[in-house]
C-alpha cells in the first residue's frame, strides 16, 4: 500500500535560511521617543530591549508604542513601562514549519533566533518568510513572472489568487473618526493599519501603526481627526490578482499590505497581508506540492 505525504514550499527550510541577522536593540531605559525614532530610521516593527548587562530582557514593538500614545504616556517615559517580556525566541535549526506555528500559537509576528551557543544572532518575522518564498517562486520554471512560461501556463487552475490568501474583512474608520478611534479599531482587530473613508464610503486613505507613532512624536492631540493624517492614495489590488504579482509589488514596494478591491474599484472587500501570504505556506501556485510528493511503499 502506496502513502502518500505532501510537503509544502516551506519542507525542509529553517530558521538560517530566512532569518535577517541585523538586530536593532535598545537598553530597556531608553525612553518611548528613542523608539520611535529607532522604529522609523531602520523600517521595523519592533526593537529588542538589552539590560544593563547586555542581555535581552523585552520587546516593544510600534503596537506597543502606540498604546502608550493611546494611554497618553510622555515620550520621556522609559521603554520598561509598555516592553512586552521576555522576548520569544527559536533556533537556527528549526523548520520554517515550526517557527511558523510556534508565531501562530502565540499570536506574534516575530521571534528572535539563537545560535547553539544561546546567543541572539537574528530575528525571523512574516515578510522575512515571504521574501524567502518569493525567491523560491520567481525562480522556479513553473513562476508567472516568468515570460518564457507565462503563455504555457495560461489558465493553469493550480495558482492562487489573493483572493485565496487574503482576510475577508476590512475596517474602517471616517475622515471625521478622531485618532483616538483609529487606534482603537487597530487594537480591537489587531490589524496594522485601517481604511479611512469619505461620505458615502468611498475610500479616501489609510492610517498605519507608522502614521500613528509619528503623530505621537509630533505631538499630536488623539482629539485630531483621521483626515490630518492618513496616508494616500489607497494602494490596493484586486481579487482575480494572481497572488505571485501582488506579493512581487509589496515587496519591490516596500509595503507590508494591499487592501483588495471587488467589482468596483471602489469597493474594498479585504485586506492582504505577508502575513497572509507566510501563512498560506505554499508559494504562490500548487507546483511545490505537486512536485514534492513522496511516495512510499
Amino acid at each position: 500500500m502506496m502513502a502518500i505525504s505532501e510537503k509544502r514550499t516551506l519542507a525542509g527550510l529553517n530558521v538560517r535560511q530566512a532569518m535577517r541577522r541585523q538586530l536593532v536593540v535598545l537598553k530597556v531605559t531608553s525612553r518611548i521617543g528613542q523608539a520611535i525614532n529607532t522604529l522609523i530610521k531602520y523600517k521595523v516593527n519592533a526593537v529588542l530591549l538589552t539590560d544593563d548587562s547586555g542581555q535581552p530582557a523585552g520587546v516593544v514593538s510600534k503596537t506597543d508604542v502606540m498604546g502608550a500614545y493611546y494611554a497618553e504616556l510622555p515620550l520621556e517615559s522609559p521603554l520598561s513601562l509598555i516592553m512586552n517580556a521576555p522576548p520569544h525566541y527559536c533556533r537556527l535549526t528549526d523548520s520554517l514549519e515550526e517557527a511558523l506555528e510556534q508565531m501562530r500559537g502565540l499570536g506574534i509576528y516575530r521571534l528572535y533566533v539563537k545560535d547553539e551557543n544561546q546567543e541572539v544572532v537574528g530575528v525571523l518575522a512574516y515578510p522575512d518568510i515571504v521574501g524567502l518564498l518569493y525567491r523560491f517562486c520567481h525562480d522556479c520554471q513553473f513562476s508567472r513572472l516568468n515570460a518564457k512560461s507565462r503563455q504555457r501556463l495560461a489558465g493553469n487552475g493550480s495558482y492562487l489568487k489573493v483572493r485565496d490568501v487574503m482576510t475577508a474583512s476590512v475596517e474602517v474608520v471616517s475622515r471625521d473618526d478622531s485618532l483616538s478611534v483609529a487606534m482603537e479599531v487597530l487594537t480591537a482587530h489587531r490589524f496594522g493599519a485601517v481604511l479611512v473613508v469619505a461620505e458615502g464610503g468611498i475610500p479616501a486613505g489609510v492610517i498605519s501603526k507608522t502614521d500613528l507613532i509619528l503623530a505621537y512624536r509630533h505631538g499630536l492631540s488623539q482629539a485630531e481627526k483621521a483626515l490630518r493624517i492618513m496616508s494616500t492614495p489607497v494602494r490596493s489590488c484586486q481579487q482575480d490578482q494572481w497572488l505571485e504579482e501582488a506579493i512581487q509589488r509589496m515587496i519591490l514596494s516596500d509595503i507590508h499590505r494591499l487592501f483588495v478591491t471587488g467589482q468596483e474599484a471602489d469597493q474594498i472587500i479585504g485586506v492582504l497581508s505577508l502575513s497572509d501570504a507566510a501563512r498560506a505556506r505554499s508559494g504562490s501556485c500548487q507546483a511545490c506540492v505537486s512536485s514534492r510528493i513522496n511516495v512510499e511503499s
